[in-house]
């Protein structure tokens, strides 16, 4: 749900965000670099790069992803740099018949290997008792090296239910995954079995085929259904944008 139209500040995106919201979170865990808000651990930057994002669900490398995501437009680019969005249950309609067969048999397997620098920088602590508590909450097996350094294994189906879809729902991190590290071996299947160039051109077409971009203008606030929605980005030049997101779950019936 977009609004737009309204004279809208980071201050007045925090009170209307807040009022039809709960249980906000401040992104532990997550894999990429977000700077406070007015030092709000849960107003975010979206990135620290300009590069494209394929769609996502936000946080689906954890056993609990936030329910509804929250973005503010402060600044929106002078072209390019859309955010890209599709209905998660329309991508599954999609899938071929083999290929949804193929993802009810077999789930996605993700693996990090983080220097003590990053997953200080990541969980937000020095202490790696804290960093397993977090991991077990996560549903992340974790597994310290003797340099310091840790490694993290998450298992999930790419398919989910969702309070607002009658069918299945594709979403999952696996498409930016794969875009963001395409040589390395970081997301297979549960088994440990390679996902193909020829699986991830089928989930890529259906993608582009269903997404919807939306043009950035100053103020927007975008609400999204994380249970449902993916979401991602156009690549962009312009050092000038700058859109903030809120992780958190809904205050209403959902």
């Amino acid at each position: 749900m977009l609004f737009r139209g309204f004279e809208s500040n980071v201050d007045t995106f925090a009170e209307f965000s807040n009022s039809l919201s709960t249980d906000f979170m401040d992104y532990t865990g997550g894999v990429f670099n977000r700077r406070k808000i007015n030092n709000d651990s849960t107003i975010l930057t979206v990135t620290d790069f300009n590069d494209e994002i394929k769609l996502h669900g936000e946080m689906y490398y954890t056993n609990n992803p936030p329910q509804m995501l929250w973005f503010f437009c402060a600044n929106p680019p002078l072209k390019d740099g859309e955010t890209t969005v599709c209905d998660g249950e329309q991508f599954f309609h999609e899938l071929s018949s083999s290929m949804k067969d193929l993802l009810s048999r077999k789930k996605l397997k993700f693996c990090a290997h983080q220097k003590n620098e990053d997953w200080q920088r990541v969980f937000k602590t020095n202490d790696l008792n804290v960093v397993k508590e977090i991991c077990n909450n996560q549903g992340k097996e974790v597994q310290i090296n003797e340099d310091g350094s840790i490694n993290l294994v998450f298992i999930s189906s790419a398919i989910h239910n969702s309070t607002m879809a009658e069918n299945p729902v594709f979403i999952n991190s696996l498409l930016a995954g794969k875009h963001l590290n395409p040589k390395g071996k970081n997301i297979r299947f549960d088994d440990d079995s390679e996902i193909t160039d020829e699986i991830m051109s089928e989930l890529n077409e259906i993608a582009e085929k269903i997404t919807i971009e939306i043009s950035w203008q100053k103020g927007d606030i975008l609400m999204i259904d994380n249970t449902r929605i993916m979401h991602g980005r156009r690549a962009f030049n312009d050092e000038k944008r700058d859109i903030y997101i809120r992780l958190c779950s809904p205050a209403f019936p959902f």
